[in-house]
């Protein structure tokens, strides 16, 4: 009877230790998978970094000039009668060089008083004396007729033979499009980024795996071949030229294998 009981006692101690040492198996098991799956899903991967360009010569489809003219009375009532006056010159001038009225328009009119400063010998000091009230009209043309205004804005000084004084800024020039083109250029600079980050793995004997990152680049847009311009981090805008050339890049960031 003991004899059995010893039995009995010793295999359910083995059953016991193999029981023990297949759940300690199953643990170190799991771990190692777990670490296994950790390591190619979370480890370190490698990567190669490239950066994509695209530019895009374009002509200005949209001008902006502004001019202004001026007027001195001592009165002003009489002012604001002779402003006005050269107002509707001024608008018949721009109408008859082929302008249509909803080309332009003309902002209120701004005014101020003007001193002049004289020194006085016997009082041995400088006087502040007034000089009049100045008037300033000023007038915004906006075309998409480009070469119509830049031709008025060139013969514009025909405007002091009916003695107004004119004060003329250089056209500035726009876009009107560059949405399209801005999504047109990042299509462009996306795959030469591809196109680069292909040839050095394929060199290199190893291949693309799948896109990481994508990062634009600013969006800079200055005179063709200008040395007088850098590019900056905010992103230039040259208003100056009619002949522009829009550039942008990508970096891309790629797993490799």
């Amino acid at each position: 009877m003991h004899i059995i009981s010893y039995k009995i006692l010793t295999i359910m101690k083995k059953e016991k230790f193999i029981i023990s040492i297949v759940l300690s198996l199953c643990i170190i098991t799991s771990f190692l998978i777990a670490g296994l799956s950790f390591y190619y899903t979370k480890g370190p991967s490698k990567t190669i970094s490239v950066v994509g360009l695209a530019e895009n010569d374009f002509v200005s489809d949209l001008i902006v000039w502004n001019l202004s003219f001026t007027t001195q009375n001592m009165d002003m009532k009489e002012a604001y009668t002779k402003i006005k006056k050269q107002s509707i010159i001024v608008k018949d001038y721009l109408i008859n060089k082929g302008l249509k009225e909803n080309e332009f328009v003309f902002k209120a009119v701004s005014n101020y008083k003007s001193y002049r400063y004289e020194w006085n010998e016997n009082a041995k000091r400088t006087f502040e004396i007034f000089d009049g009230y100045v008037l300033t009209q000023t007038v915004r043309i906006e075309s998409h007729e480009v070469e119509k205004v830049e031709k008025v804005s060139r013969e514009v000084s025909e405007l002091l033979d009916a003695d107004i004084q004119l004060d003329t800024r250089e056209p500035e020039y726009y876009y009107t499009k560059l949405a399209d083109l801005k999504i047109k250029m990042l299509a462009e600079a996306s795959k030469d980024a591809r196109n680069r980050a292909e040839t050095i793995t394929t060199n290199s004997g190893a291949k693309l795996k799948g896109l990481k990152t994508a990062n634009m680049g600013v969006f800079q847009i200055t005179a063709p071949n200008s040395s007088e311009e850098n590019y900056t981090w905010g992103g230039a805008f040259n208003t100056s030229s009619k002949m522009k050339r829009a550039s942008i890049n990508m970096k891309l960031t790629y797993y490799v294998k």
